[in-house]
């Protein structure tokens, strides 16, 4: 077999599996409108890891009215001022919902710790209680999966190059994006602190390496459906 003619079959095999998770996850929504759960997926990780495209997977098939992506911007004046997870929590799922955060209150524990966007002692109060946080929700009733996607530092560059060659990914780069490569190891020690504190048992840590993009969305879309226990359409 040519090399052209095994990319194509692996293309395809990619696309087949992906149908068939999509047509699990259209499943698991049913599941979730029939038993008025309450999913939150949150998605971290590095620059250009590929959240964006996981995402948009997930969410392709589904039900619009009940599914929310959040991505949330600089934070305002009135932000600053409140309660830092006050920003947040507004955004949390209802029963029937599935939401997924698009980055998190977990900025703090990255962007705003790596890049002097918050003070030593907001930083360290994040630390110390977001996990009771996040154990409040889950005990409320919330299921709570998060991810973080890790890419090698060479394929951030490629791809935050790629950014800046393709005008319909031109709204993606930012400063942020640009000091990515140059912070590198400041952002490997903040994620390593992260999972040491941030990982428990109510909400814990999931890594995918992101490296190869279909391989990463398979895998995570398969994980989700693994941890999250839905019934098929006419189950009891």
């Amino acid at each position: 077999m040519s090399k052209k003619s095994s990319e194509k079959a692996e293309k395809q095999a990619y696309k087949d599996a992906l149908q068939e998770l999509q047509i699990e996850l259209v499943k698991l929504q049913n599941h979730i409108i029939k038993y008025d759960e309450r999913i939150l997926i949150i998605f971290e990780g590095r620059d250009a890891g590929g959240k964006d495209g996981t995402i948009k997977r997930i969410i392709q098939h589904l039900s619009p009215r009940e599914i929310r992506v959040v991505a949330l911007g600089k934070p305002s004046g009135r932000d600053i001022s409140t309660w830092y997870f006050q920003r947040f929590t507004s955004h949390l799922p209802a029963a029937q919902e599935l939401v997924l955060f698009n980055r998190s209150w977990y900025n703090r524990a990255g962007v705003e710790k790596v890049m002097g966007f918050c003070s030593d002692d907001e930083y360290h109060e994040f630390i110390e209680t977001v996990s009771h946080y996040e154990q409040l929700l889950v005990r409320s009733g919330v299921k709570l999966l998060k991810y973080y996607l890790d890419i090698s530092k060479s394929e951030q560059k490629k791809r935050l190059k790629e950014r800046e060659r393709d005008p319909l990914k031109q709204w993606k780069i930012s400063p942020i994006d640009k000091s990515a490569q140059k912070h590198w190891r400041e952002y490997s020690e903040a994620r390593n602190i992260m999972f040491a504190r941030t990982h428990h048992m109510s909400a814990p840590w999931t890594v995918v390496r992101a490296d190869d993009k279909h391989a990463a969305r398979i895998n995570l879309i398969k994980d989700i459906l693994f941890r999250l226990d839905y019934r098929s359409p006419g189950v009891t």
